[in-house]
């Protein structure tokens, strides 16, 4: 996810296409009647994390797969000395503490495909984190102010060379506030920054399209989804549009993953919910927790296993952070794992 930025204001002092009719439908179909809306329930798999006294809140974000074919997350108000970045045995439903630090506030988590450590993005400190998948070596790839203003970075991706793209937060005041968020480039190299997309509504969720010539950024305070185009380069945007207005109600756009045909799972951040949309932007389906399973307020973010359609979301809220589990629409590739 990125932070749920106004939790994470409370906590640290630091959040679709409109639906049509609906329908129960198994989680593994994935074709729906036009216009229908499928719904699926997923199951919980088990509770990861309880409410920190410190923070008065518990926040799972980032999921992705590492080779040892564990699940790691990231709490993301987890106070100075607790786990910070968790594995967890979705098959054996076991927990272990990875790394942890004084300072950081982590949002999501993404293994670089250039030099496979793991990437976090710290929107308390302004910087990114890289760590090796056992959570020892800790570096700060950036760090800063880029033109002129403190860094909010919320989520990440990586295109096939290893560059990062990442959702630099500012939060809209309402009524009257400017949209200032950003879009950022960093050079895996260099680390150099370079703005792509600015005056955004606090873009949260970022993720290549299928073919990776496009970015799907969600915008958490607008509620929508905006599609950027990049050039041949990707250094730079050459059309972008307010791609998928998404009917949120009390819930906000939040992080997004997209699988090997090219949907698009966008997490949502006041309903434990994942809208999934087509390549084209079709509603087809939405993703609940079941009836009675209380306390949870938020489904931020989501990972498929690399190549199978078991999709796992992290669910947080007063009772805890949970990780749940539903069958995707297609199989999990490396935009459906991480960020």
């Amino acid at each position: 996810m990125a932070p749920a930025v106004g939790a994470l204001a409370l906590a640290l002092s630091l959040a679709g296409c409109a639906a049509g009719p609906t329908a129960e439908a198994p989680a593994s179909s994935g074709e729906a009647p036009s216009g229908v809306v499928q719904r699926v329930t997923a199951e919980r798999v088990l509770q990861v994390t309880s409410v920190h006294e410190e923070t008065g809140m518990t926040l799972l974000e980032g999921p992705t797969f590492l080779d040892d074919g564990r699940l790691h997350l990231v709490d993301v108000t987890a106070p100075a000395g607790e786990p910070k970045v968790l594995a967890v045995d979705v098959d054996r439903r076991e927990v272990d503490a990875v790394y942890t630090d004084a300072v950081g506030a982590y949002t999501s988590a993404q293994v670089s495909p250039y030099d496979d450590r793991l990437y976090l993005t710290d929107y308390a400190a302004g910087r990114i984190v890289s760590i090796t998948p056992d959570g020892t070596d800790p570096r700060v790839f950036a760090d800063g102010r880029v033109k002129g203003r403190a860094m909010h970075l919320d989520d990440l991706t990586f295109d096939d060379d290893g560059h990062l793209y990442v959702t630099d937060s500012s939060p809209v005041a309402y009524p009257e506030g400017t949209a200032d968020g950003r879009v950022l480039r960093f050079d895996r190299d260099t680390a150099r920054a370079s703005v792509l997309a600015g005056n955004l509504p606090n873009p949260n969720g970022i993720s290549f399209d299928l073919d990776g010539g496009a970015l799907w950024v969600s915008q958490l305070d607008a509620n929508r989804i905006d599609r950027l185009v990049l050039d041949g380069t990707g250094r730079a945007v050459t059309a972008g549009h307010a791609a998928i207005q998404v009917d949120g109600g009390v819930a906000q756009t939040d992080s997004n993953a997209v699988d090997a045909a090219g949907n698009l799972y966008q997490g949502m951040h006041g309903l434990p919910e994942v809208r999934v949309y087509g390549p084209d932007g079709t509603h087809l389906t939405t993703v609940s927790v079941p009836d009675g399973d209380d306390g949870l307020l938020s489904a931020t973010n989501l990972a498929i296993r690399p190549g199978t359609t078991d999709a796992y979301v992290t669910v947080s809220g007063p009772a805890g952070g949970f990780v749940y589990r539903f069958d995707a629409l297609a199989q999990g590739v490396r935009q459906s794992n991480g960020g």
